[in-house]
């Protein structure tokens, strides 16, 4: 299946006198991996802002999961995007006051699809991630998101994307807290649990270190070519 096909997707801000998108094609399979790099500003936020509806796309331009998300309004779009999208933000959207646990669980809150398809027991599956991700045992994972780390944070969103296995999972530069080591350790982990579960990962970022990881890799400026 297809996880996400773009076809001449043109996206301009309101206020903007120049397109800020003009992708001709882009396509991305289930279990497949895409490392898209180039400098800040250039546009990487807002074609994954585009991806999962956050801004409105006209009709025929973006598919996931094959669904055409320029016909989806409203609720249905959040609806969507909550079933079928994880997202990992450069500010990682943790709740504050909830614990490591219960914000890797809230996609299994919003979507019956994502709790599903997290098994029997949901918090079993959100522990196996978080232990995946380094962050083992009550103690941690009892912590409310804003007494951990900032690295600690980062791999709590990782595990929430992950849980339910969504046919996407939009990463926004999502390892710029980490030092190298950690930083290669977490990319890797996230691909393979990307590819096991089925997931495409779209992947952004401009630091090129990382795209071994990756099956492919493509330079935003290549593929923005339409974009003045």
């Amino acid at each position: 299946m297809t996880a996400l096909q773009i076809e001449n997707l043109a996206y301009r801000w309101p206020s903007a006198q120049h397109d800020t998108l003009g992708i001709g094609s882009l396509s991305l399979d289930a279990g497949e991996s895409l490392f898209l790099h180039g400098p800040s500003g250039c546009g990487k936020s807002t074609l994954l802002s585009a991806i999962a509806g956050v801004v409105a796309v006209p009709r025929d331009a973006v598919r996931v999961a094959e669904q055409d998300i320029g016909t989806l309004r409203g609720g249905a779009r959040d609806r969507f995007r909550a079933d079928h999208i994880g997202m990992i933000f450069q500010v990682f959207n943790l709740i504050p006051w909830l614990s490591a646990l219960e914000n890797v669980l809230l996609p299994c809150t919003y979507s019956l699809r994502r709790r599903d398809r997290a098994g029997d027991k949901p918090a079993e599956t959100a522990n196996r991630l978080l232990d995946e991700l380094g962050l083992s045992g009550p103690a941690l994972t009892s912590k409310s998101a804003n007494e951990l780390s900032v690295g600690q944070q980062q791999r709590v969103a990782a595990a929430r994307a992950l849980i339910g296995r969504p046919d996407l999972i939009l990463a926004d530069e999502p390892t710029s807290a980490l030092d190298e080591m950690s930083k290669s350790a977490f990319v890797d982990l996230l691909a393979r649990e990307c590819a096991a579960a089925g997931t495409a990962l779209l992947f952004v970022s401009h630091d090129r270190s990382l795209e071994r990881h990756f099956d492919r890799t493509v330079d935003f400026r290549d593929l923005n070519r339409g974009a003045l």
